[in-house]
């Protein structure tokens, strides 16, 4: 999901309480916090030496320990308005990718992709998810598409002194 699009759902549903989902039926604590948003820019070589950049709105969220029995959500008015308030400071990239950055303590820190949302009653709730890594080079580095390949097949297109990885 792109910033803007982000920031119109928000915005759209400023009257319902902001929930994310981070797994399949595992929501981010009540207790959570903005606590930083991150303006970035990535500039990559990829292993078959393609260059790319883009941009990319990290939204990171950390759960107060002080605040565990906590039970009301933070409205998507108070996040729309800490959000605003940081886009005056450093200008958001619109057409930048979002994605929100968190952990606990059953869940590594990942930064995750907004993939949909859905209106629960007074809830407005963000569907996080992950996205695997992946060679952008496949055809530079002879790998088939997964497929018509097998996994001795993908380590032997990238072995050393092949020009790739």
């Amino acid at each position: 999901m792109k910033t803007q699009e982000f920031l119109e759902i928000l915005n759209d549903h400023n009257g319902k309480s902001l929930l994310f989902e981070y797994a399949p039926n595992l929501l981010v604590g009540a207790n959570y916090h903005i606590t930083e948003v991150k303006h970035v820019t990535i500039d990559s070589v990829d292993c078959g030496a393609g260059t790319d950049a883009w941009k990319e709105t990290i939204i990171q969220l950390w759960e107060d320990p002080n605040e565990l029995g906590k039970t009301e959500f933070m409205s998507a008015y108070k996040a729309m308005g800490i959000l605003s308030k940081v886009g005056h400071m450093k200008p958001y990239v619109m057409d930048s990718e979002v994605r929100i950055e968190y952990s606990n303590a059953n869940f590594h820190t990942a930064q995750l992709y907004v993939n949909d949302y859905e209106i629960r009653g007074n809830n407005l709730l963000l569907k996080l998810a992950s996205q695997p890594t992946d060679c952008k080079a496949k055809e530079a580095c002879g790998i088939q598409a997964p497929a018509t390949v097998g996994a001795e097949a993908q380590v032997g297109g990238c072995a050393p002194g092949s020009g790739c990885c």
